[in-house]
């Protein structure tokens, strides 16, 4: 049976609702404040443009321990006529590990009948299948060697983007950057630059987590990896993570024509160590006014 864009909106929020019931506590389900609401909107005018996809979170506990595991949700404007994104995370899993939970998991859900709400189903399946996952993780963990555990890595990203001017991304990079401890910096405008900087699994799933779902004209030029066999926080050039807004080449704003002043850009680099990345994100080498 095929389902309009409407009929599949409407069953969206019906399985939002089923999933507030199931989880009532506070941060047990995120999502974004006007995320029902612009769908209702939509529905109540089906003129208007298309709202944003339905995204949202789930914490869940797994087994007598209680570990935490969250599974992210992303439902295309079609599901369940189509299958719905999930990813499933947890700071006790390694990447293998959490790599081969969601490879299942995304087997699972494609095995169940198209057309039918399957988020409730994929909860279940989680709190069912993490835990062997979980004491594999434990064990490997256990068996690492001293002389490896002795020493960090500091990971290091730049990002490069064709622009960064919407608020909601904008709140996307710091919410994201702030869970993962990560410093650096976003630069808004035309083009847009990113910096993260921390644990190499945190870098690597802050750049999963903004790309997600599909984050056009926007690469990864550079990554530095430095280690250490103190803390990586000696080895951070940022002490937090900084919104860069630079004076623009005209009065414009926050729009689409918002070019960034490169020379200040440039500057701060220069200030904190990282001059020679100017000409890896731009492929001309950077130089400072006299003036």
């Amino acid at each position: 049976m095929a389902f309009t864009v409407k009929e599949c909106l409407e069953l969206q929020l019906l399985e939002v609702e089923m999933l507030f019931s199931m989880f009532p506590k506070r941060g047990e389900f995120s999502l974004d404040a006007d995320a029902v609401p612009s769908i209702q909107r939509y529905l109540r005018n089906a003129d208007e443009a298309l709202p944003p996809q339905l995204e949202y979170r789930i914490a869940l506990d797994v087994g007598e321990a209680k570990v935490k595991v969250e599974l992210q949700v992303l439902l295309p404007h079609m599901y369940p006529q189509v299958s719905p994104q999930l990813f499933a995370r947890s700071d006790a899993l390694h990447r293998q590990q959490q790599l081969e939970l969601n490879t299942r998991l995304a087997s699972h859900i494609s095995s169940l009948d198209s057309g039918d709400l399957c988020v409730c189903e994929a909860v279940q399946w989680v709190k069912d299948n993490t835990l062997p996952f979980l004491e594999n993780c434990k064990a490997s963990s256990e068996c690492a060697s001293e002389e490896v555990r002795d020493k960090e890595m500091l990971h290091r990203m730049w990002i490069y983007s064709h622009h960064i001017y919407r608020q909601e991304l904008r709140k996307k990079i710091f919410d994201c950057a702030k869970k993962l401890n990560l410093t650096g910096f976003c630069l808004t405008g035309k083009p847009g630059v990113i910096c993260v900087e921390g644990l190499r699994e945190n870098c690597e799933e802050f750049w999963r987590v903004i790309r997600y779902p599909n984050w056009k004209h926007i690469s990864c030029k550079h990554v530095e990896n430095i280690e250490t066999e103190g803390s990586i926080d000696n080895l951070r050039l940022f002490q937090s993570f900084e919104d860069l807004q630079f004076q623009a080449h005209g009065d414009y704003g926050l729009r689409n024509d918002y070019h960034m002043d490169l020379g200040q850009f440039l500057e701060f680099l220069k200030q904190h160590q990282s001059g020679h990345i100017f000409q890896i994100l731009f492929g001309v080498e950077g130089k400072l006014s006299d003036n």
